[in-house]
């Protein structure tokens, strides 16, 4: 699946903060039907064709569903790509991303680690970005300039942690299994090597972390437009920098560094380039 690549839709402050209310409405909708699909018994499916276990349950195609619907009756001229129910173009040059359960192998084995991602693209970029947990009640905005975070005990800015040694670096990342080269394996694990810690399972939550102060640097690889699109203005609004293995901003899938200090972009990338090249 890919994001269609155009020109820039321009979005003054009040229609960009009627957007970012109604990315709140998908994840309202979204959220009420996942929740009584959570730590239960419930079904789930292999989608064929993608390798290994891909697994799929009613609450990742209904809430994309419901947040379908609800776009095209408010919205009918927006595109909309989702993981579930595939891509819908755009009349406008504004595309919604969604990805309804991110983590869904965290959502089968009842860890809250997953969570609702839903971007806006304007053609160029993501300029809206929402990570909802609706089981903790955690939802993360990310908009230019800003990321907060909304729970019942309020709403708080959010700032990445200042980390200039990847020696001192916490690394994240969903699972060594992403990985599915000897290339991609080494060139992980020569960053994990330089790093202080290294942690797994966490899906989206590892980008919310990132931008919330707790993780430095996240890698990835084999993700498509509606695992990352939601999470880059999340981190980019917290003050993290969001880019490919090569340091360079082609994000639509593939291989992403996150990072909460753009200061270890360099040194990421050569452990990344330099066991590529061993």
């Amino acid at each position: 699946m890919k994001l269609p690549d155009s020109t820039a839709v321009p979005l003054d402050n009040a229609t960009l903060d009627r957007l970012i209310a109604f990315a709140g409405e998908l994840a309202d909708v979204a959220g009420s039907v996942i929740l009584p699909h959570f730590r239960s018994q419930v079904t789930v499916d292999h989608k064929p064709g993608r390798g290994g276990f891909d697994p799929v349950t009613v609450a990742d195609r209904a809430a994309e569903t419901a947040m379908r619907e609800l776009i095209t009756m408010r919205f009918p001229d927006h595109g909309i790509l989702g993981e579930e129910h595939g891509a819908r173009d755009s009349a406008s040059g504004l595309t919604w991303v969604l990805d309804p359960v991110d983590g869904t192998r965290a959502f089968i084995a009842g860890i809250p680690v997953w969570g609702t991602l839903i971007a806006l693209h304007n053609g160029e970029r993501s300029v809206i970005g929402v990570a909802d947990q609706p089981y903790l009640r955690e939802r993360y905005i990310g908009v230019p300039q800003q990321t907060i975070l909304q729970t019942p005990a309020g709403t708080h800015v959010l700032h990445t942690r200042p980390c200039v040694r990847l020696s001192d670096a916490t690394l994240m990342t969903t699972s060594p299994d992403i990985f599915r080269t000897v290339e991609e394996k080494d060139a992980f694990d020569a960053v994990s090597d330089a790093t202080r810690m290294t942690r797994y399972g966490a899906d989206c939550y590892a980008y919310c972390m990132l931008a919330s102060g707790f993780v430095d640097v996240v890698v990835e690889s084999g993700l498509q437009p509606y695992d990352i699109q939601a999470l880059v203005p999340i981190v980019e609004g917290a003050g993290g920098c969001v880019t490919n293995w090569r340091g360079g901003n082609s994000l639509h899938h593939g291989q992403v560094i996150a990072l909460g200090d753009s200061t270890l972009l360099e040194q990421v990338v050569a452990c990344l380039s330099g066991a590529s090249r061993s």
